[in-house]
């Protein structure tokens, strides 16, 4: 367990949290939730040891393993993918060369009856049983399922580190930590570098882990699917809900319903009190009652509410003019970078008044044809704009883009006319840059701020085409919902990439999938589009789709079946590969005895009694086969997994 007894961390000159607790059980799944920078990043420092509180004790077990993802890293290495990932495996691969260096040594060692040589013997055997107990021999395949589960392609992971942008480099230490499998795993914002179907990997992953999970998301999704517990740190207070963040919003407004009932109970009372304490002040035969009073005015505990310190933007997008019918279409569109070609001959229109979500794996295009759209890259093919098209364009790096050295009032004012230009200080007042903080340098705001700033600038110019390219980073769940809102209520055509599926909910009616080079086009939204890739994991599961499709009285049934249908090829790909762990169990198990052998046969004494030397020969080439059978037994089935989990991808 961890624990955190009446800490108090002291920042910018007032206690960020004070005389708070918190008990870390061993299986725990808590999301840390609360306002920007209320101080989530902060207790997973504390719990990292990275930090220590001013007062206060924080009881962290020194053989306790601890794994932390921060939001950002600076990482420099130039190893390849995998050699990168396997750095997880430090003790593993440490034994690995002792053994190596130990199997050396005896080789070319004569003196078979010293003490030394017996020593070499214990610690080679020793050395092996630790190796197998640590899973050596299965680290290669642990890393490629991981770094596979977290996106990267086959022919991706022998490139070298520095090839890849910093959010697939940052899914590198992701794995790494997760291969570590440490007692308690702290992950910072960690979905913001992956995309949909990794997040999705990564949330089966942690389900089925065997230690303590604390982590900090603005993903509502993937909160409820991970946590069970949220612990929510507002007002320097820390408040545990043992529940999802669905539920604990839920328990939060009974709460606060029962404070303010009270608080409401109490202010009466107090009122009556003072009333009766005022009115018979000055009267002598009244004084011992009024004495009594004050004394109860002053024993009495307050009852205080806590008020969630959730300040969030408010606004609306201004009304769009009016355009085409086709708002933008792509004919035999290609896009390469170099070798790398990232779209192919694609075709798709958007409508007028279409929402449309850009979804797929991180480098399959979203951001290149957006930018496209946007007119910001060449390419082969054709894209048109339609008639009176006015864009809106939020970037990826938008935040990044902003003049660093004007002020958050200069911005907005640059790009501000006529009218507008009266109203700067309140649009910016309600994206929460009031007072001093409009002077503030842009260099100086964080990374929430300069979202907040970049999207209040595109509110200054009228638009029927908005492209918004990740506009949720660094918005907290309140923001992240008032934008959502003002979305829904305009009135212009929508072009959205996002991996945030809580978002994305009932946002847009189109979806279009990014894969392979090519789009895909689904109807409806977000879980309507993973709905539909569910179900075209399998062939059989498709032509029971349509037979759904046919006779729609019975979809409710049909979609049960389905269902269990899908738990069942689920079982049955486990099932495969916990046969694959038995077998190379049994491989490890062989290969240890045989190194075993090989020390014997190098010792010349065992060939003077020849008939040891004969059986263990005769054992020897007996495991020989033996593996050389587990192998092909283990290819198969790892073949068979690879076709199923590769059909999967492919669908």
């Amino acid at each position: 367990m961890f624990t955190l007894n009446n800490i108090s961390v002291h920042f910018s000159g007032t206690y960020l949290f004070e005389e708070v607790s918190v008990l870390i059980n061993p299986r725990d799944r808590i999301g840390l939730v609360g306002r920007n920078g209320a101080g989530k990043t902060t207790l997973l420092r504390v719990l990292n040891r990275e930090i220590s509180p001013e007062k206060g004790e924080a009881v962290i077990p020194s053989d306790k393993l601890i794994g932390y993802l921060p939001q950002q890293m600076r990482i420099t290495s130039q190893e390849a993918v995998v050699a990168e990932a396997r750095k997880a495996f430090s003790e593993v691969l440490d034994l690995h060369h002792r053994i190596e260096r130990m199997n050396e040594a005896i080789a070319h060692r004569t003196d078979y009856e010293s003490d030394s040589y017996h020593k070499l013997i214990d610690d080679l055997t020793h050395a092996n049983e630790r190796y197998l107990l640590l899973g050596g021999h299965s680290i290669d395949a642990e890393v490629e399922r991981t770094l596979a589960g977290l996106g990267f392609k086959p022919d991706e992971m022998d490139r070298p580190m520095n090839t890849f942008s910093g959010g697939w480099q940052m899914r590198v230490e992701l794995a790494k930590i997760l291969l570590r499998k440490p007692d308690l795993l702290l992950l910072d914002e960690p979905t913001n570098h992956l995309d949909i179907e990794s997040i999705q990997w990564l949330e089966g992953f942690l389900e089925n882990y065997s230690g303590a999970v604390v982590l900090v998301s603005h993903d509502r999704a993937f909160l409820d699917k991970v946590t069970s517990r949220t612990l929510e740190i507002s007002g320097g207070k820390f408040y545990d809900y043992k529940a999802s963040y669905s539920g604990y919003i839920e328990m939060r407004e009974s709460v606060l319903e029962q404070q303010i009932a009270t608080f409401t109970n109490q202010q009466r009372e107090i009122a009556q009190i003072e009333r009766f304490i005022e009115r018979f002040r000055s009267k002598n035969t009244k004084a011992s009652q009024v004495q009594s009073r004050i004394k109860l005015l002053e024993k009495m505990e307050k009852v205080e509410v806590d008020l969630p310190q959730d300040a969030a933007i408010h606004f609306r997008f201004p009304p769009a003019p009016r355009s085409g019918r086709v708002v933008f279409e792509a004919k035999n569109v290609t896009k390469a970078y170099g070798e790398k070609v990232v779209l192919k001959n694609v075709d798709l229109a958007i409508q007028r008044g279409d929402f449309v979500a850009f979804v797929g794996r991180n480098g399959e295009g979203k951001t290149t044809l957006s930018r496209i759209i946007v007119g910001e890259l060449e390419h082969q093919g054709e894209a048109v704009l339609g008639h009176n098209v006015s864009i809106g364009y939020y970037a990826q790096n938008q935040a990044e883009l902003l003049d660093g050295d004007k002020t958050v009032f200069q911005i907005v004012d640059d790009v501000a006319t006529g009218d507008m230009r009266t109203r700067v200080r309140t649009m910016l007042g309600n994206f929460l840059f009031s007072g001093e903080d409009i002077e503030k340098k842009v260099k100086v705001l964080s990374g929430g701020e300069r979202s907040r700033l970049a999207l209040c600038r595109m509110l200054f110019t009228p638009v029927n085409l908005l492209v918004l390219d990740e506009p949720t980073n660094h918005l907290d769940m309140r923001s992240k919902d008032i934008l959502k809102n003002a979305l829904l209520q305009y009135d212009g055509t929508l072009v959205i990439v996002s991996h945030d599926r809580d978002f994305l909910q009932g946002l847009t009616s189109k979806v279009y999938e990014f894969r392979d080079r090519r789009i895909r086009e689904y109807l409806g939204d977000i879980y309507a589009f993973l709905e539909s890739r569910r179900l075209s994991t399998l062939s059989e599961l498709e032509r029971k789709a349509a037979q759904a499709r046919q006779a729609e009285p019975e979809r409710p049934s049909v979609q049960k079946q389905l269902r269990e249908e899908r738990k069942e090829h689920e079982k049955g790909v486990r099932k495969l590969k916990n046969q694959l762990g038995k077998i190379e169990e049994e491989i490890h198990h062989r290969e240890t005895e045989q190194s075993l052998i090989n020390i014997k046969l190098a010792d010349p004494l065992t060939y003077a009694r020849d008939i040891e030397h004969y059986d263990l020969f005769t054992r020897y080439e007996s495991l020989k086969k033996e593996i050389e059978a587990l192998m092909q037994d283990w290819e198969k089935l790892a073949g068979d997994i690879e076709v199923l989990e590769g059909r999967r991808r492919d669908n």
